[in-house]
């Protein structure tokens, strides 16, 4: 897994118990893996298509720094696939973990098409 952005907790981020809340986090990590899922495929006709359970292990306060790590999983016809985690910088404490993160190509239409990558034409191991 490698850890590609980091965002400072701030009280615009918080919850009412005065902890991240969740929903800032997700949408987060959809904007990163959505990002992340436009470079490997070399397109930004990219959409979301299933976040499997979120396991959310920890919390963070203001002021803590988090970096959200994705790791690539499968690549199929139309799709791609990560993992997430989410961790503090200083503590590596896990925030969150999602086992499976799918983007899918689509056309001007909204439908699924083909990509045309593969494990062969991908830098994604080595990375």
């Amino acid at each position: 897994m490698k850890f590609y952005s980091r965002k400072l907790i701030k009280p615009e981020n918080l919850n009412a118990r005065n902890t991240l809340f969740g929903g800032a986090l997700l949408r987060w990590i959809d904007e990163e893996a959505g990002i992340y899922a436009m470079t490997k495929l070399g397109t930004k006709n990219v959409v979301t298509k299933y976040i499997s359970e979120i396991d959310f292990v920890s919390s963070a306060q203001q002021g803590d720094v988090i970096e959200i790590g994705l790791g690539f999983k499968k690549i199929g016809r139309t799709s791609i696939c990560f993992s997430c985690e989410v961790r503090n910088v200083f503590t590596k404490d896990t925030i969150i973990k999602i086992e499976n993160i799918v983007f899918v190509k689509v056309d001007q239409n909204g439908k699924p098409e083909p990509h045309g990558k593969s494990l062969n034409n991908l830098k994604l191991i080595r990375e």
